[in-house]
């Protein structure tokens, strides 16, 4: 009995010691392809050093795996980052010639609970703190200027590309029309208005060129899902190629609708000022 007390109370002893040895290593941050890649788990003991020769390391503990921030400028570039908290950074970072308490950093990224106030903040910041540059993510150089060219460029190609199947929609309808020419001088012959054909072609046009949105619609749906899955598959990273959002799908709808029926209308007009004589004679 009394060895059986012993035994216990030493593997109490050993846990104790166990999990005060664990309490006291540092812990840090792991990102999903740097884990994959070299096996780790959460709660794996790593050594971590500011040299590839691995002198003077110190050892952590992964308290976590997470998922990078996706980042369109570094595309192509798989994150193998870890992170720690400051003191453990400063602390494993620090040149033995600084002492403790004098380091200094050169950008801080500032969250605000209300985005709306970041202009605010960051006025206010550069005129109470001379020395100190403040400006908003949004504002900046570099990512943001790319971007904001980016988005004109793919401007310019939707736009060239509008222009030009908008030829090819009134060709394609021209030559539709002209094989309805017969049924049109009939129904010209047989006492209906040109007004009222051309109503019953604006509908038409109008029913077609809905069916053709909807389906487009569907189409770059299902696509959406298949490319943000190939590319984030390539790339490995959570970044959204394609996305085809509620505002995104009311311009396409209400370019290709009123488009669709004008062309229809401007190829059917030609066609519904000639006479029902001539149009019913080929």
């Amino acid at each position: 009995m009394k060895h059986l007390i012993f035994v216990i109370a030493l593997a109490g002893a050993f846990c104790g010691v166990w999990l005060h040895a664990q309490e006291s290593t540092p812990t840090i941050l792991v990102s999903r392809q740097l884990a994959a890649q070299e096996g780790l788990n959460v709660g794996d003991a790593v050594e971590l050093a500011t040299d590839e020769r691995g002198g003077k390391s110190v050892a952590f503990r992964i308290a976590g795996i997470y998922e990078p921030t996706p980042d369109p400028m570094r595309l192509g570039a798989v994150p193998r980052e870890v992170r720690l908290h400051l003191p453990d950074l400063l602390a494993l970072t620090r040149d033995e010639s600084t002492p403790e308490g004098t380091e200094h950093v050169e950008a801080i990224n500032v969250a605000l609970a209300n985005p709306e106030d970041a202009s605010a903040f960051a006025a206010e910041l550069n005129a109470k703190m001379p020395g100190i540059l403040a400006r908003t993510t949004s504002g900046a150089a570099g990512s943001g200027t790319t971007f904001v060219v980016l988005e004109r460029f793919h401007l310019a190609i939707a736009a060239v590309t509008i222009l030009a199947s908008t030829v090819f929609l009134l060709a394609l309808t021209i030559m539709l029309v002209d094989e309805r020419r017969e049924a049109v001088g009939m129904l010209r012959l047989i006492g209906l208005p040109a007004r009222r054909i051309l109503v019953q072609v604006l509908l038409e046009g109008l029913l077609i060129a809905s069916c053709g949105a909807v389906f487009g619609l569907v189409l770059a749906r299902g696509s959406e899902y298949l490319i943000n899955a190939f590319f984030q598959w390539r790339y490995d990273t959570a970044l959204v190629f394609v996305r085809v959002t509620p505002s995104v799908a009311a311009v396409c709808v209400a370019i290709a609708v009123p488009l669709g029926a004008v062309a229809t209308v401007a190829a059917s007009w030609a066609l519904l000022r000639r006479s029902g004589l001539r149009l019913a004679r080929r």
